[in-house]
């Protein structure tokens, strides 16, 4: 890193109050038998399997454990040395981990929240990053975490594993030549069960939390058991909803199957919480409806109960003119769902390495970031229909059920996705009649400027008030 950068860092970070020197030790092209040291970030769920895949990796090594929770700690190393690992370091603060110059890279396992501050300090520290979905909680740090890996020269790697996978691969190619005629619909599903999380009371956080770090850019709040480890995903300040956790990886597959689905002209998004009232904020039941010039992106999420649509549960169905294709596995005639058809075999061309992870190690021993499978900026290009639904949804009003949307401006067979919601619903035992869902506030998207045209309350929801210390910027000086 140039002297300057350097001092511009530093006197950023002392700023911030982020103390931590620049590190440079990954600015070196690593051999094929140089180890490269990894710190992996947040360790209770997701973070269990990164330590997994690279310490399971030859001349890979994690060698620090990151986590506000230091209850973590010792179950985690005890994972390390079993793997065959040397016992790593330990840090509650990520700060402390930056400036360590043996760390190569780090690994994003955090709440979503986290994601885009610990990958833009990742990269200003000269580290590599790789970091789960989504790369960022709101649009306007996404950007900055982009614009962080190439001012910085990091490779940064997105969550997104289905970008490793050959048949998603297929499926876009396919897409692209127009085999099975123009792409109409493409549709991400997310159906997955989950419980009322109830009320948990406010309490002092355990002595071994450090909450404050916990909470990093959230503003100020009471600690309760609701939070911390898994629940935050259904509150605002923290998390996106299951259209922004396991919908992630559906509505990924689905943009990257638009051909030159960039942007979103155009987002709308319905839904609620139904079934039951707990403390919980995000949507269970949600539809999105995303315009990407003349193909529509259309995203269900469903957390009761539910049957699977054309033989999918979670996955991504492909509308066709000439028919459907279910999870890029087989294709299907317009008109017969009996006829299942293995989808035509061509070559597509991916990133050198073993899996997602591996396709990780191979471009930081590469320095080339057209090695990735999932670029960081493929990542931030796939949050932002994640976040524009979401807020279409926020800032939408209460109607009930028998004032139905108005029809979107998207093929015909798009149309029932409504009715099958309240289809759904009346199988859970609820009866609509009773019951008001929430209609999303309609956005336009300008993908030039990334920011919502004609709506200041909307644009403001593409960033966050930050709380001291734990900021990002509005850009990069």
């Amino acid at each position: 890193m140039a002297d300057m950068e350097r001092r511009s860092f530093m006197k950023r970070s002392l700023a911030a109050g982020a103390a931590f020197a620049v590190s440079t030790s990954a600015s070196k092209v690593l051999g094929a038998n140089d180890t490269v040291r990894i710190a992996v970030s947040g360790i209770h769920g997701r973070g269990g399997s990164h330590i997994k895949e690279f310490q399971s990796m030859d001349n890979v090594e994690v060698v620090g454990l990151v986590d506000p929770d230091s209850r973590l700690f010792e179950g985690r190393i005890k994972q390390v040395t079993d793997l065959g690992g040397k016992t790593p370091q330990t840090y509650q603060d990520i700060r402390k981990a930056l400036e360590n110059k043996d760390i190569d890279a780090i690994s994003i396992a955090t709440t979503n929240h986290w994601h885009a501050l610990q990958t833009i300090w990742g990269c200003q520290a000269g580290k590599d990053v790789y970091v789960e979905k989504p790369m960022c909680h709101e649009v306007h740090e996404g950007r900055i975490a982009v614009d962080a890996a190439r001012k910085y020269k990091r490779i940064v790697q997105h969550g997104t594993q289905s970008r490793s996978s050959s048949k998603w691969h297929r499926l876009a190619e396919h897409a692209k030549r127009g085999t099975f005629g123009k792409l109409l619909i493409s549709r991400g599903l997310v159906y997955k069960r989950r419980e009322s999380i109830g009320f948990a009371e406010n309490e002092a956080p355990p002595p071994e939390l450090a909450f404050d770090l916990w909470l990093g850019p959230a503003q100020e709040q009471p600690y309760n058991t609701n939070l911390v480890h898994y629940n935050w995903h259904w509150f605002w300040d923290f998390g996106n909803g299951d259209i922004g956790n396991q919908g992630v990886h559906q509505m990924d597959i689905a943009r990257w199957t638009i051909p030159n689905g960039v942007y979103p002209k155009s987002a709308i998004s319905i839904g609620g919480r139904f079934g039951y009232y707990d403390q919980g904020q995000t949507a269970n039941t949600q539809i999105a409806a995303l315009d990407y010039g003349g193909v529509w992106l259309i995203f269900e999420v469903r957390g009761l109960e539910t049957d699977r649509y054309l033989g999918s549960g979670t996955g991504d169905i492909a509308h066709f003119e000439e028919g459907i294709v279910v999870n890029a596995d087989k294709f299907y005639p317009k008109g017969d769902m009996d006829k299942g058809e293995d989808l035509p075999k061509i070559d597509v061309d991916m990133g050198p390495g073993d899996g997602h992870f591996g396709n990780f190690i191979a471009a930081v021993r590469s320095r080339n970031p057209s090695d990735l499978n999932a670029d960081v900026e493929e990542g931030f290009r796939s949050c932002i229909p994640i976040h524009l639904a979401n807020i279409s949804y926020r800032l939408g009003e209460n109607v009930i059920f028998e004032n139905k949307p108005k029809p979107i401006s998207a093929p015909a067979d798009a149309q029932d996705t409504f009715e099958r919601m309240i289809d759904h619903l009346k199988a859970n035992d609820l009866n609509p009649e009773w019951m008001c869902y929430r209609m999303g506030r309609a956005l336009k998207f300008n993908g030039d400027s990334l920011s919502i045209e004609g709506d200041a309350e909307a644009n403001k929801m593409l960033t966050r008030n930050y709380r001291k210390p734990y900021v990002v910027p509005d850009k990069l000086t």
